[in-house]
């Protein structure tokens, strides 16, 4: 029996990993749904070797080229923000790999939750700007949401098995970024390029400047509160540079299970797509003949302070999250166009959550208000 796989965000880092794993294993899966913001080439190009049912140009000025392209196919191409949402509750596919990156992909994710289908999530954003109504869906409608994020894949595979045995805390663990260890004075000087080379993972643009400012392990945080139906307390973050452990879990006897592997994306993307199988590859494995020694330190909150930024979101709860990740979504887009500086972007999402209403219970309604607000708000701070 194949899984047909409705791949949103196919021409991103996850999208073409995913797409990778697919055409390893056709005997298993199928993609029958393609959606892309602006790549039209790439989407074109994706379409015409998976022959999906249907692809989504998000881009609507592209919408003519890529219908044109596919012309000669029997498959149906939509364009426009509104079509993902529409092709999200259509009824061809098994299983969404939600992998847009950022806000954009709340709506679509929701309505696949909404038709009952299970999600591999790859988009941290959404647990973290609405995760209270995105999991309490997920919870009515009975719909598994598998992480594919490492470090949650990391959890959520050290739980397997574990279903009524209560956690003591998490350890999510980080690389550090390119930037560890140093302290400000060196970072005001950072440019783009600089922070776009990862040590160790290969990641888009956006996800690559999270991980140098910690923003990254801050939203993961906060994303693994409702994954996990954690309290803020039982979430802890370590700095582990050889990213070898994707995460830990400690539970109450004291007993930690850690999951481990070489950084490899597809690795936790086709855990989620084969659930709960697990399927044969011939990636490279692990040898704990080198590196051999895998260190632990604590993060850099002071001179890394997005990272206490988003924990005192993940502490205050409320549409605080919310605001966080629309200033910050705004000042990586600022940053990647030489538009601000690198301690720059803390400052724009700090002054941005002192400076909006702060909702304790806010309805879907009130998250995307908050949304708009945020990145209007950021926008003047930076004058985009």
């Amino acid at each position: 029996m194949q899984k047909r796989i409705a791949l949103f965000g196919s021409t991103g880092s996850i999208g073409t990993q995913a797409l990778a794993v697919i055409e390893a294993n056709p005997q298993l899966f199928t993609a029958e749904i393609l959606t892309a913001q602006q790549n039209d080439e790439l989407l074109i190009k994706q379409a015409l070797q998976f022959q999906p049912n249907t692809v989504v140009i998000g881009d609507e000025s592209r919408y003519q080229k890529v219908k044109q392209a596919l012309a000669g196919t029997d498959i149906k191409v939509f364009a426009g923000e509104k079509a993902l949402e529409e092709v999200a509750a259509l009824d061809c596919y098994d299983l969404m790999l939600a992998g847009i990156v950022g806000f954009a992909g709340l709506k679509p994710t929701l309505q696949a939750v909404e038709q009952g289908k299970p999600v591999a999530l790859a988009n941290k954003e959404t647990l973290v700007v609405a995760g209270d109504i995105v999991m309490q869906k997920a919870i009515e409608k009975r719909v598994p949401i598998i992480p594919v994020d490492s470090e949650h894949s990391a959890i959520f595979q050290c739980l397997v098995g574990e279903n009524l045995n209560p956690i003591d805390k998490i350890i999510l663990t980080a690389s550090g970024g390119p930037f560890l260890g140093k302290k400000p004075n060196f970072l005001v000087n950072v440019k783009r390029d600089h922070a776009l080379q990862h040590p160790n993972w290969s990641m888009g643009a956006k996800i690559t400047i999270d991980s140098a400012t910690l923003m990254n392990k801050g939203l993961e945080m906060i994303e693994a509160k409702w994954l996990f139906n954690l309290k803020p307390e039982q979430v802890q973050v370590m700095v582990h540079p050889q990213s070898i452990i994707h995460s830990m879990v400690q539970f109450e006897d004291g007993s930690i299970k850690a999951q481990m592997g070489l950084p490899d994306m597809k690795l936790p993307i086709q855990y989620a797509m084969a659930f709960p199988q697990r399927i044969v590859n011939q990636f490279p494995r692990y040898d704990f003949r080198k590196p051999n020694t895998l260190t632990f330190e604590e993060p850099d909150v002071k001179t890394f302070r997005n990272l206490a930024l988003a924990t005192e979101a993940l502490y205050k709860g409320g549409n605080l999250p919310c605001i966080l990740n629309a200033a910050n979504e705004i000042a990586v887009y600022a940053f990647l166009r030489n538009r601000v500086g690198f301690l720059d972007m803390t400052d724009v999402i700090e002054r941005t959550m002192n400076k909006l209403e702060f909702i304790a219970e806010p309805t879907l309604e009130q998250y995307f208000e908050t949304d708009a607000a945020a990145r209007e708000f950021a926008a003047t701070l930076i004058h985009l």
